[in-house]
């Protein structure tokens, strides 16, 4: 079957699409021996595809984690500005693999990476509706905080869904909220808080779709299981 070459050069676990388009306008990207440009396809059955003169390995086999992202890591495979990646906390398990979504520099918690696109794209489109949950410890004005964000409808000018909003614990002006949302809108618990007058201290990720976080310690990974990926292709 034919596809696009930046797919399959990112299939084969080679670099990035974004990346892979540039290695084809370098002119370094060849097809049964003529130098490739940007939309060619290839049937990697068929065709004979180079990257500087060397064949693409062979697809890698689809590799679902699941992460414990900590503070201070970004959400990216790399960074212009030098900071941790999660690809730094992933590289051990032997694929190229890409987050599903983010969770910003500040934030910690469930972070799945994968090398599916299928599952990414299922994962994170928007007409998905995939539930996160997190636990989020504010400062403030905190009486009355979860039932103030289950009525929002609007941020920023811009409509949101409902959140499912639950105190977990109550202080003297702090407390410990889990906020379930199914939208994937920028920092969009943070801001929701800052709207209601809250300051966020510290935002975890526990759940997604049907993953929970469980007692992973933050750093590490594990592989999902045949059942659990399964479960979320549902």
């Amino acid at each position: 079957m034919e596809e696009r070459l930046q797919k399959l050069l990112s299939a084969a676990g080679v670099c990035s699409r974004r990346t892979a388009e540039a290695y084809i306008e370098a002119g370094r990207v060849t097809v049964n021996g003529e130098t490739a440009r940007l939309g060619t396809k290839a049937d990697p059955d068929r065709d004979d595809v180079r990257l500087d003169g060397r064949p693409l390995a062979a697809p890698a086999e689809p590799v679902c984690l699941l992460l414990n992202k900590p503070r201070g890591y970004v959400t990216t495979l790399s960074d212009e500005k030098g900071r941790k990646t999660v690809a730094d906390l992933v590289r051990d398990c032997g694929v190229r693999v890409y987050p599903v979504g983010r969770l910003d520099l500040d934030s910690e918690g469930l972070l799945l990476l994968t090398n599916d696109g299928a599952l990414a794209q299922h994962l994170t489109h928007p007409g998905g509706e995939v539930q996160k949950t997190y636990h989020v410890w504010v400062r403030g004005i905190t009486e009355g905080a979860a039932e103030r964000l289950s009525r929002l409808r609007e941020l920023e000018g811009e409509p949101v869904c409902p959140a499912q909003v639950e105190c977990l614990r109550q202080g003297a002006g702090s407390a410990k909220l889990a906020v379930t949302i199914h939208e994937g809108k920028n920092r969009q618990v943070r801001r929701m808080c800052a709207a209601c007058g809250l300051t966020v201290q510290r935002l975890r990720r526990v759940k997604e779709h049907t993953l929970e976080l469980g007692t992973l310690p933050p750093g590490k990974w594990r592989y999902l299981t045949e059942a659990e990926i399964d479960a979320l292709r549902g």
